[in-house]
């Protein structure tokens, strides 16, 4: 009997579940449906795409034991598969093309291990519960994600590269944050598979095709008594240049480091009472002991630090992290109130210039509002653009991307659900020949890469020989 949901498939998806036990399942349509999204509504090109994209069926193991039945049963029945965590990306990395089995990690949740500088953790561990566990015995991590309260930290691994912590740490890749990971084959008897070192990023942001990673160790750091801070500014090009000063500063650490247009700022109703009003905004993290130079350093650039709160007065004052207002967060706080925006991902000019920052703003139009994300890129700070984009037709938005590549700033796709399409831009071959190791079938998030049906055939070791051609 055919009971498929997504229509995409002619599986029998009541026996399938039935081979699944003693695995937990989710038949009822509207909750596979609900599982079948992430935040690819951000973008109303993928929400065209992909609203209409459903599973046919729901697994929640709850160990690595159960995990591999899942993936022996999808291979006995070649039942394509999608690795789903919190749910918390935007470009469809959790949405299955092509119907099939979604696993879900939220119940592989463990906090395996805390020791000096590091954590394990299962793959669906919460990341918020990670950094909660991680203060109490003076940890936290390196690098986490503006959704902490929602994302799991296998899904953070399979699909982020930066978060909060970048401008400090450098990006997910950089040698050490990622320590070891975890990842079993989806193959007729499942193995599972130990990355270490560099080796990490044969699977690291992936997307989940080429492996089902089930546990990971990332790099922590001493916990520090971190103030919110929120400083204003007359114009973006001051706040841009105090920006890439605090990042730079010798004598201040920072975790975070965000600039925001004026405009944006409107969006932000819970802030209102605590910003000036019409005024560009700088979003940072510093430590308590350094806040004498940071708010020297504010005044020196012409700005006022408005808000300035640790972790304990921003809970008492009914306020959320102050980095619910960087990164995409920025984005989706805008899209609360209005569904009509958008965004773009902007590579920007190294070193970080303000006046050209400030010449490029009339070139964008009106529809065109910056925001900006300061980290560490192969050990000089850069930033990257998140701009809103007040969306009208597809012409417009691609006008807009060739005014930003025209002036040195590359584009990187927040607008298409391949893995080669975003920061990626062209197909990493080395993840693609661990992808025919480990999932020699193809069974696993497979329609979201354009080059897997190009290599399938081919042995791994031809398919990264395509990596130096």
């Amino acid at each position: 009997m055919n009971t498929s949901i997504s229509g995409k498939s002619d599986l029998d998806w009541t026996a399938f579940a039935e081979a699944l036990a003693p695995v937990e399942t989710i038949a009822e349509p509207v909750l596979v449906k609900k599982r079948s999204r992430d935040f690819f509504w951000y973008s109303p090109i993928l929400n065209t795409q992909l609203r209409r994209s459903f599973g046919d069926l729901v697994a929640v193991p709850k160990t690595p034991a159960e995990m591999a039945h899942c993936l022996a049963i999808a291979y006995a029945h070649d039942a394509p598969v999608t690795l789903r965590g919190g749910g918390t990306g935007n470009y469809g990395q959790a949405v299955p093309l092509n119907g099939g089995l979604i696993i879900e990690t939220t119940s592989m949740n463990r906090i395996l291990e805390i020791g000096e500088g590091y954590v394990t953790a299962e793959a669906g561990a919460n990341i918020e519960e990670i950094n909660n566990a991680l203060h109490e015995k003076g940890w936290e991590l390196a690098i986490f994600p503006s959704t902490q309260d929602i994302a799991t930290i296998g899904g953070f691994i399979a699909g982020g590269s930066s978060g909060i912590g970048s401008v400090a740490q450098g990006m997910l890749r950089d040698p050490g944050n990622i320590i070891s990971l975890k990842a079993l084959s989806a193959t007729e008897t499942p193995e599972e598979h130990l990355f270490e070192g560099a080796a990490v990023n044969h699977i690291h942001h992936a997307w989940g095709l080429n492996g089902v990673i089930t546990e990971v160790t990332l790099r922590t750091v001493p916990h520090r008594n971190w103030i919110g801070c929120m400083a204003t500014f007359d114009s973006y090009e001051e706040t841009y240049a105090a920006g890439y000063a605090l990042a730079c500063a010798p004598d201040i650490a920072r975790k975070l480091v965000s600039t925001v247009d004026a405009r944006i700022c409107a969006y932000f109703p819970r802030l209102a009472e605590y910003l000036r009003p019409e005024k560009h905004l700088m979003v940072s993290l510093v430590p308590a002991e350094d806040m004498d130079a940071y708010r020297a350093l504010m005044a020196q650039q012409g700005g006022v630090v408005d808000l300035a709160m640790s972790e304990a007065e921003l809970k008492a004052a009914k306020l959320p992290h102050v980095f619910e207002f960087a990164y995409n967060h920025t984005t989706l706080q805008v899209l609360k109130a209005d569904r009509s925006a958008t965004y773009l991902q902007v590579g920007c000019p190294t070193p970080p210039d303000a006046k050209d920052i400030a010449a490029l703003r009339p070139q964008l139009g009106d529809d065109v509002w910056q925001h900006h994300e300061f980290a560490l890129l192969d050990g000089n700070i850069v930033t990257f653009d998140l701009p809103i984009i007040w969306y009208s037709t597809r012409e417009r938005l691609t006008e807009i991307e060739a005014t930003y590549e025209a002036n040195g700033y590359p584009i990187y796709d927040a607008h298409i659900c391949m893995v080669e399409g975003g920061g990626l831009k062209n197909a990493d071959y080395k993840h693609l020949a661990w992808k025919k190791r480990m999932d020699p079938k193809g069974l696993l998030n497979s329609a979201k890469s354009r080059e897997w049906e190009n290599v399938r055939e081919k042995s791994p070791e031809e398919i990264e020989a395509m990596a130096a051609s």
